[in-house]
């Protein structure tokens, strides 16, 4: 099952959008007309690669679809039942804090949904909307944070479960995840991947005694903070693989895959998400670098595979009409917008390339 769209109202750094193609917007327009959308972003099965400046909202797009697949699965376990408060920070107090500051007061929620049923969480009333059918899908998920944390692992969550420390839920579901038994019976796809992994990392992962180690393939116990750090994120991969975690009807979550990692591995991680994409498992990666975007596009061998969503800001350009009649929402600018589409090139304003390109044109200069 895949997560097919998103829509946002309020929240976070997403506010109402307005539209600005009817042309009732010329005339007939009177107070209290619903001019207003939400953003919305439709998915591919495949992988989904968001692409965008800082602070456009692209981890809170992840950390949402993480909370609502969360919310799927039959409430056996306290940590399923979590709130998308949770996995920003447990030193919140409610979700005033995840409101859009300028829209306090207006509707704010999120919605997720697979194309038949739907999960809709509303900060505004603070309850869930669609819960008995969302509730039972068991959508299975793992989210891989930009921190890594395997290196923490001793004592952690026994700490954290007494003290409440200062680290959020995706950081300490991950590694609950690294934590849990290996299977026993591994598909053969999913064994050529652990073994590429394990070519890179030359070796594999193992936990003894609350802390995680790399086994060498030569017969050494490394400690997992000895290693560096974009071999670690290979290992945790090669773990959560190894724990059965990312099976067919899985959807993945990652932060910057590339963060910390040497670019020579862009490649071979690049290759790790298309097998398993082409496996059934659904993928969603935010990233900073044109690099690892773009070995995705080109190895990929079907472009269905592969699908870019480019967040920027912009502003909202109202008709007269409507800033004489809304002057508040007016003034409002910076608004996040979105474009997809199977290629990076067909993706403006792309801050990733535009980045690129400065570079390039500095290098030409010289």
């Amino acid at each position: 099952m895949a997560i097919k769209s998103i829509e946002v109202m309020n929240v976070m750094v997403f506010r109402r959008q307005w539209r600005n193609q009817n042309d009732d917007c010329k005339t007939g327009i009177k107070a209290g007309d619903e001019l207003r959308d939400a953003f919305q972003l439709e998915f591919c099965d495949g992988i989904n690669v968001l692409i965008g400046e800082n602070g456009v909202g692209k981890t809170t797009l992840l950390k949402m679809i993480y909370a609502a697949t969360q919310w799927s699965n039959e409430q056996t376990d306290e940590r399923k039942t979590n709130r998308l408060l949770h996995f920003f920070s447990d030193k919140l107090k409610d979700n005033e804090a995840l409101k859009n500051t300028t829209n306090k007061e207006d509707f704010c929620y999120y919605k997720i949904s697979d194309g038949e049923h739907s999960f809709e969480d509303s900060l505004s009333h603070n309850g869930i909307f669609h819960y008995d059918e969302w509730l039972g899908l068991n959508i299975q998920s793992v989210f891989i944070p930009t921190t890594e944390m395997l290196s923490h692992s001793k004592g952690f969550l026994a700490m954290n479960q007494k003290y409440s420390m200062p680290f959020d839920g995706t950081q300490v579901d991950i590694i609950v995840n690294a934590s849990l038994p290996e299977t026993r019976d591994i598909p053969a796809a999913m064994s050529g991947i652990l073994n590429k992994i394990s070519a890179a990392i030359d070796g594999t992962v193992i936990l003894e005694e609350d802390s995680f180690y790399v086994v060498k393939k030569d017969g050494r116990k490394i400690d997992f903070s000895l290693e560096a750090e974009g071999l670690r994120k290979l290992g945790l991969l090669w773990k959560l693989i190894r724990n059965g975690l990312l099976e067919s009807g899985t959807v993945l979550l990652w932060d910057e895959p590339e963060a910390n990692l040497n670019p020579e591995l862009y490649p071979l991680v690049a290759e790790i998400l298309l097998e398993l994409q082409k496996n059934g498992v659904q993928i969603f990666a935010a990233t900073h670098n044109y690099n690892f975007a773009k070995y995705l596009e080109i190895r990929r061998t079907k472009k269905e595979q592969v699908m870019f969503h480019n967040l920027y800001r912009g502003s909202s350009e109202l008709p007269d009409v409507l800033q004489r009649l809304y002057p508040e929402q007016a003034k409002y600018g910076n608004e996040i917008y979105s474009r997809s589409a199977y290629r990076m090139e067909e993706l403006e304003p792309n801050h990733i390339m535009i980045a690129d390109n400065k570079l390039l044109d500095e290098v030409y200069e010289q």
